[in-house]
């Protein structure tokens, strides 16, 4: 295996929608600390996928998501930021009176 590319095992998780783990599949979950896993609640597999530095992923670079999980094991993907609940879900904020 060179340096610019991984076999990667890939969980989602069962807490949080759109919260995924990414860890190397040889070494499996083993570098993953008991304190982010009770969080991220029982891992749930999703796919195995060969990541490539030279190719993109959806939301993070795949050059990060190989450095992380290089330094520490893992790489937690977080859900993207909801910048306006209210407005995706086709509800109007009630006024505020003060």
């Amino acid at each position: 295996m060179t340096d610019d590319k991984m076999i990667c095992e890939i969980y989602k998780s069962a807490r949080k929608d759109e919260m995924y783990l990414y860890v190397e599949k040889t070494r499996g979950l083993k570098d993953v600390p008991e304190s982010l896993l009770e969080i991220f609640g029982r891992p749930a597999p999703l796919m195995t996928l060969l990541i490539r530095a030279d190719k993109p992923l959806a939301r993070v670079a795949s050059t990060t998501v190989l450095e992380k999980i290089r330094e520490q094991g893992f790489y937690l993907q977080m859900p993207p930021v909801k910048e306006n609940l209210l407005k995706e879900i086709g509800v109007t904020p009630p006024e505020t009176h003060y």
